[in-house]
């Protein structure tokens, strides 16, 4: 087969799409070289989580001929290169697909993360929200095929757009196997060196904005046993807020913000951390919860959207506004070793669900299917 992908978010984003889209391309390249997979997008810059391109030579990359006018080009003048291409079918990895595909004889898969813009809108700004809404509803309405990358999603898009059921097909993500690599003790140190990191520590790993939910945690250290806090996310102006709660009750010097960790060195953070938490009121998944789980972190999250399906039955889970509540599970956690060890081992367990092999395997079903 001859597969198009919407590679815009694999070449240009560092994190959530970008990272399922690098997923996604790399897994079914290496899991199924015998067809030919390629991978649209506006421009191209460096990027070393692109570094496996060269590695498959049945991956083809492809650019517009003019550097004019490449919004348009993604949202409808693509489709005549799919056609010159001979592309039998186009995934959207991120909620578009350009206008006229379905008329273009090229079948079309689209992945739906998330509708936090309608979930939450007061997240986002009227036009925003009303760009995202026209844009997933028409690929939506117009693709062969929809990939939820959860039952929470899946349900969110019968909810919320009307589709048909018969239609979606929830197949989750997995992780970069960096996050399943057992680090050593010389990289753990050189990680705690590098980045100051304390000898026990809670985690808690995402972007600080309001949705995430970290001003939840920081109540939550009033009542927690007097060990530190390590944050790895990107800033946006929430963090503000956070830091404001911090100083007001004197626990800013229990918080340790990281803004520019390399990827390479997340696993050997995960695989010091003592617990990892993640309060997020809205995902579509939380792919951090289940890096955790493959480093052998207990995890505590929260309730109300998905992360029950990414923490699994053995995590344990908070109601998003209740910081006394998530303040003892935590505590539970580090006061109980034998609860702490069951929650590795069944987390391990519950993450081989997620397996690449197995996940990439149910998406090429769905492409032989179309």
């Amino acid at each position: 087969m001859k597969i198009g992908y919407d590679a815009k978010r694999a070449f240009l984003n560092n994190t959530g799409l970008g990272n399922y889209s690098r997923w996604l391309i790399k897994a079914m390249a290496g899991h199924y070289p015998e067809n030919e997979y390629f991978l649209y997008t506006p421009r191209v810059k460096p990027n070393s989580r692109l570094d496996f391109l060269s590695r498959y030579k049945n991956l083809t990359t492809k650019t517009p001929d003019s550097k004019l006018f490449t919004s348009w080009w993604r949202s409808k003048g693509i489709v005549k290169d799919l056609q010159r291409d001979g592309i039998e079918i186009y995934h959207g990895l991120s909620h578009e697909l350009p206008s006229g595909i379905d008329k273009s004889g090229v079948r079309s898969v689209l992945t739906v993360h998330d509708l936090i813009f309608m979930r939450l809108p007061g997240n986002f700004g009227a036009i925003s929200r009303n760009i995202y809404k026209a844009k997933v509803k028409y690929a939506c309405k117009v693709a062969d095929k929809i990939v939820a990358i959860s039952q929470k999603t899946k349900d969110d898009i019968i909810e919320l757009l009307g589709t048909d059921a018969a239609k979606i097909e929830v197949i989750y993500q997995s992780i970069d196997p960096i996050f399943t690599i057992t680090q050593s003790a010389e990289q753990k140190q050189a990680a705690a060196v590098k980045y100051q990191l304390p000898q026990q520590f809670l985690l808690s790993v995402g972007t600080i904005e309001a949705r995430k939910n970290l001003l939840l945690l920081a109540k939550a250290l009033k009542y927690i046993d007097n060990i530190p806090l390590v944050v790895v996310g990107r800033p946006t102006k929430y963090l503000d807020e956070v830091k404001q709660y911090l100083g007001s009750n004197n626990l800013t010097n229990r918080v340790i913000f990281l803004h520019d960790v390399g990827f390479a060195d997340l696993p050997a953070i995960y695989q010091l951390a003592s617990v990892f938490i993640y309060p997020s009121r809205y995902e579509g998944f939380g792919l951090p919860i289940l890096e955790a789980l493959n480093c052998g972190v207990p995890v505590v999250a929260a309730t109300g959207s998905c992360l029950e399906e990414a923490g699994g039955p053995d995590s344990l889970y908070v109601n998003p506004d209740d910081e006394k509540d998530l303040a003892e599970k935590i505590n539970l956690i580090l006061a109980d070793n034998t609860l702490k060890q069951n929650m590795i081992a069944q987390g391990l367990q519950y993450a081989a669900n997620f397996a690449e092999d197995k996940l990439s395997a149910q998406l090429m079903q769905l492409y032989k299917n179309l």
